[in-house]
C-alpha cells in the first residue's frame, strides 16, 4: 500500500467504507483548542511556511530539542528559513512518532506535497509552499473552511479582552466561541497572584479586597464570557485536589494569599478546593461544561520555563493520580445540585480505565453522558493512545455517547488530526465488524461514526434553550 494513500491507516475493509462514505466529509466541531483568536477574527495570512507550521507548535519544538537542535533555531531569533530547516532536519528522525504521520498529512492535504520533508527536500518544499501561501485561500479562515471547521472553542484567560470573539459574532461562517481557562483563578500560591487580582479589579470595576469581592469580580468576567457564547471552562490540575475547608477558613486563606503570604500545603488545598467548588457552581448555573485536565508534570526544566514560558513543550506525563479527591469534588457539587456537565482528561495512560469508569458514577435524568472521558490528550494523541482511550471507554462506559476528538493545539494545520482520529476510529470499529464482533448493520455503524465524529460534540455545545448535553443519536 502506498504511504499516505487514500486508505492510510485503514487496515479494515469495513473501516475504509466507514471513513470514505461517512467520516471523511463530516464537519469539525472543536471544543478545545489553543488557536490564537485574533488570527481567526483578522483572517491572518502567513508570510512563510515556518510561521504557519513550525513557529507556534510545541510538539515540533519538543522533537527538535530531542534531535539536538539549538533553542535559538527553535524558539529563538533564528530566521524563518533556519527554523524551517531545523524542522526539516528533524522530520526523518520522527519515524514512529505521530509527528511523522502528521507532517506528511499536513503537507499533502494542504499543499499537495507527496514528498517527505528532509534536509534534501527542504528548499523545494519551502519554495513551493510559500508560493501557495500567497493565495487568499490559505488565510486562516480559508484553511479552516477547507477542513469544514464549523465551530472552534479557543482557550482564553479570564483577563483576555475577547474582542476577537465579539468581532466574529458579527460575521457569518465559522463559529468561534471563547472557553475559559481558569488556571490563574486558582493559582493562589503564584507570586503574581496579588497583581492578577489588581488587574481583575481594574477590568471589572470591583476592588478585590477579600474572597467575597474576588468572587464578585470573577462573576462579572464569567458573565462576559457567557454573553459571547461560552459553553465550556477548563482547568489544568496536575493532581486532583479536594480538602473541604472549615467554616471561615477560605476567607482567611484568601486574605493571606492576597497579602503575599505563603500558604502551607493544607491551606493551599483548602483554598483551591473552595475556589473550584465556587467555579463549578457558577458553570452549572450558566449551563457550561467543566473540563478537567489531569496528570501533567508541568514543572520540569526551569531553564526552558524561563526562556519560552509555560507552554513551551517541555512538560511530561505525571504520576498516576488518586481518584478519591476527584470523585469527592464531583460528589460535593452533585450534593449541592450544582454539578455541571464534566469532561475528564488524563495525561497518564495508566489512569485511562479509572477515569473512563467515572463516567458511570455521576448521572442526571435526561442528560446523556453527563460525565465524559475526554479524548486522548497531548502525549496520548498518537495511534496507541487514541485506540487505548476508545477501548477504555468502550469497556467502562458508552462509547456511542462520547463527544469525540479535539485539536488541543496551537498549530493551525493541526486540524488534520481530526482526520487522523477518524481514520483510527473507523479502522477500529470496522475491524470489530469484520471479525464478527459487531453486526454488519451499516445503519447502526454509520450512526455511531457520525455521532463520534460530529453530532455528539455539536449537541454538547448547543446554546441555552436547546438542551445542551441532551445528546441525541443522529437519524
Amino acid at each position: 500500500m502506498t504511504y499516505l494513500s487514500d486508505n492510510f491507516m485503514l487496515g479494515s475493509p469495513t473501516g475504509r467504507t466507514l471513513y470514505h462514505e461517512c467520516a471523511a466529509e463530516l464537519p469539525i466541531v472543536d471544543f478545545h483548542c489553543h488557536i490564537e483568536p485574533a488570527w481567526v477574527a483578522g483572517d491572518k495570512t502567513f508570510n512563510d511556511l515556518a510561521e504557519l507550521w513550525v513557529c507556534h507548535d510545541p510538539y515540533k519544538w519538543r522533537a527538535m530539542r530531542i534531535n539536538g537542535i539549538s533553542e535559538q533555531r527553535i524558539t529563538g531569533d533564528a530566521t524563518a528559513w533556519q527554523k524551517f530547516e531545523a524542522w526539516a532536519t528533524t522530520v526523518p528522525q520522527t519515524v514512529g512518532n505521530p509527528l511523522f504521520h502528521w507532517s506528511g498529512q499536513e503537507l499533502k492535504r494542504f499543499f499537495d506535497v507527496d514528498q517527505m520533508l528532509s534536509l534534501q527536500s527542504a528548499e523545494s518544499i519551502w519554495l513551493r509552499c510559500n508560493e501557495r501561501l500567497r493565495d487568499p485561500a490559505f488565510s486562516t479562515r480559508g484553511l479552516l473552511e477547507r477542513l469544514k471547521v464549523e465551530t472552534l472553542c479557543t482557550s482564553d484567560d479570564v483577563l483576555d479582552t475577547l474582542a476577537p470573539h465579539s468581532q466574529m459574532r458579527r460575521q457569518s461562517g465559522i463559529q468561534m466561541l471563547p472557553s475559559l481557562r481558569a488556571d490563574r483563578l486558582i493559582a493562589v500560591s503564584d507570586p503574581g497572584f496579588r497583581a492578577f487580582c489588581i488587574k481583575l479589579g481594574n477590568m471589572t470595576g470591583i476592588v478585590v479586597k477579600d474572597l467575597e469581592s474576588y468572587e464578585a469580580a470573577v462573576r462579572v468576567r464569567l458573565d462576559r464570557f457567557d454573553a459571547l457564547g461560552c459553553r465550556l471552562a477548563d482547568v489544568g490540575l496536575d493532581q486532583p485536589v479536594f480538602a473541604a475547608p472549615g467554616k471561615g477558613m477560605s476567607s482567611r486563606h484568601f486574605a493571606k494569599a492576597l497579602d503575599g503570604g505563603t500558604l502551607d500545603t493544607s491551606e493551599k488545598a483548602e483554598l483551591q478546593t473552595a475556589l473550584l467548588l465556587f467555579l463549578g457552581e457558577e458553570y452549572h448555573r450558566r449551563d457550561w461544561a467543566m473540563q478537567l485536565h489531569i496528570g501533567a508534570q508541568r514543572t520540569t526544566s526551569h531553564r526552558l520555563q524561563h526562556r519560552v514560558g509555560a507552554a513551551g513543550g517541555y512538560a511530561c506525563i505525571g504520576k498516576s493520580s488518586d481518584v478519591g479527591p476527584l470523585v469527592a469534588f464531583l460528589n460535593h457539587l452533585e450534593m449541592r445540585d450544582a454539578l455541571p456537565r464534566t469532561v475528564l482528561y488524563t495525561l497518564n495512560p495508566s489512569d485511562m480505565d479509572m477515569y473512563a469508569s467515572v463516567t458511570g458514577s455521576f448521572a442526571q435524568d435526561g442528560i446523556v453522558g453527563k460525565v465524559q472521558f475526554g479524548p486522548a490528550w497531548w502525549l496520548n494523541d498518537n495511534r496507541d493512545g487514541i485506540e487505548r482511550q476508545l477501548k477504555a471507554l468502550s469497556n467502562m462506559g458508552l462509547l456511542s455517547r462520547h463527544i469525540g476528538m479535539t485539536t488541543d493545539s496551537r498549530s493551525l494545520l493541526s486540524y488534520s488530526r481530526h482526520e487522523y482520529y477518524r481514520r483510527i476510529l473507523c479502522s477500529l470499529i470496522g475491524s470489530w465488524v469484520d471479525m464478527g464482533e459487531l453486526p454488519r448493520d451499516m445503519d447502526l455503524i454509520f450512526r455511531l461514526i457520525r455521532n463520534l465524529c460530529y453530532s455528539n460534540a455539536k449537541n454538547w455545545l448547543a446554546p441555552k434553550g436547546r438542551k445542551a448535553g441532551h445528546i441525541q443519536s443522529t437519524p
